[in-house]
């Protein structure tokens, strides 16, 4: 498996470019299952769950051409409904397709979902307001079993019991093509499902109130095929942005919009990082020791689980006693281990977890445990002393876009090396 080599110490500054995101293009995606035709997806990042998505709509009857930055999907007339577990393990957001297929087919055969390992994050949110839009459910040998008598699903009212993006996402989707109106109350308001939207309604679909916790959307017979350019990346944003400050570096984050990352921009704020906005971007700059910071992870507009591991890096380089109290996922502290292994001194209590500081962190070979965790073991490996290995980087490749290359241009010391068990 490829891994991470780091020699820390250098000081990061320049500009970097953060790529479209993530988030919103893989739900993007999904979504165009809801559309026979030709659709065009600019400002793509080049990931493994891109690549992951591509082929479960490849199994499901879809033509997908991945080139640099861009993604072509052709929709026929007629599509599978069945999402086997082989890809669905890969990536737990493949359940996505959950909602387009039975707003399209009105039935759908689908893995339950796998992904990182940060917790159980159950689909009944998923399930639940599916049931409510007239679909029939069973669980059978690990896969949803569903099917819509009559075809077509009906238009609801759906409860969340709590907030969940992807939840909102899948039916935000399904409800496009139901009958009759659909509103989604405590909706999750992340910029990604604005983004989804946004693009569902290029589609000929009409959605009302993303970003908020209500959203009504009502449903449209057909919709039509769309060409569209992604938003950028604001989890890769934060990664940079703490990265710049760790480093007592001085970074231009090109592309990315402030509005999108206010909770992280208030808390290096706090911790006495120089955050700003500028023409095209957000301006960091920062210098060792901060100042101890308290966060606490929210749905959004709160800070975002997706930066938790990134700031606790952060902290341990902060004067004095800082807590991270992580409430969304549960199994979510799996990098402290590895952060301690490099001289971090941090004890877990539940779900928070207490970081010392500051502390002179050290070149150690550590194992990312997934996605976010690999990142806080890169910056932590951009300030330590002497050389990091960081193994199994699968993980960072699930989420960013040629991450060594990025450092490496704003005068990291990082390469990867390819073909190492």
């Amino acid at each position: 498996m490829d891994r991470l080599h780091i020699v820390g110490g250098n000081t990061l500054r320049g500009t970097v470019r953060i790529s479209g995101a993530k988030n919103a293009a893989l739900p993007i995606l999904c979504a165009s299952l809801l559309a026979r035709g030709d659709s065009v997806f600019r400002n793509v990042p080049e990931l493994r769950d891109i690549a992951t998505t591509a082929k479960l709509l490849e199994h499901l009857g879809l033509t997908v051409e991945l080139s640099p930055g861009c993604v072509a999907v052709h929709t026929g007339d007629s599509i599978g409904d069945d999402a086997p577990y082989d890809l669905v393990r890969q990536m737990r957001a493949s359940v996505l397709v959950l909602g387009p297929l039975l707003a399209r087919q009105g039935r759908a055969r689908v893995s339950l979902p796998g992904g990182c390992a940060i917790g159980a994050r159950p689909i009944d949110q998923h399930l639940q307001g599916l049931r409510a839009m007239g679909a029939e459910i069973a669980l059978e040998h690990g896969y949803v079993e569903a099917r819509v008598p009559g075809g077509r699903l009906r238009g609801a009212e759906v409860h969340f019991d709590m907030v969940t993006v992807t939840g909102t996402e899948n039916l935000m989707c399904a409800a496009t093509l139901a009958r009759g109106r659909t509103t989604l109350f405590n909706a999750a308001r992340e910029p990604e499902v604005e983004e989804l939207a946004r693009v569902l309604n290029k589609m000929g679909a009409r959605i009302e109130g993303a970003g908020t916790s209500m959203i009504t959307i009502e449903g449209r017979a057909e919709l039509q095929p769309v060409d569209h350019a992604i938003i950028a990346d604001r989890i890769e944003a934060g990664t940079f942005m703490v990265a710049a400050a760790a480093t007592g570096g001085d970074v231009l984050v090109d592309g990315v919009t402030l509005e999108h990352l206010e909770a992280v921009a208030i808390r290096l704020r706090q911790a006495g990082v120089h955050v700003e906005r500028e023409a095209g971007g957000i301006r960091v700059a920062g210098k060792p020791p901060f100042v101890a910071t308290d966060v606490s992870t929210a749905p959004h507009p709160g800070f975002p689980t997706d930066m938790q591991a990134q700031f606790m890096a952060l902290m341990c380089l902060a004067n004095g006693r800082s807590t991270v109290t992580e409430t969304i996922f549960e199994n979510r502290f799996m990098h402290v281990g590895e952060l301690n292994r490099m001289g971090a001194q941090i004890d877990v209590d539940g779900r928070t977890a207490i970081v010392h500081g500051p502390v002179r962190l050290q070149g150690a070979s550590v194992m990312a445990t997934d996605l976010r965790a690999s990142a806080s073991l890169v910056i932590a490996g951009l300030v330590a002393e002497g050389r990091t290995e960081v193994l199994r980087v699968y993980h960072l490749d699930r989420g960013y876009e040629h991450i060594e290359q990025k450092l490496a241009g704003l005068g990291a010391d990082i390469r990867r090396v390819q073909g190492e068990d």
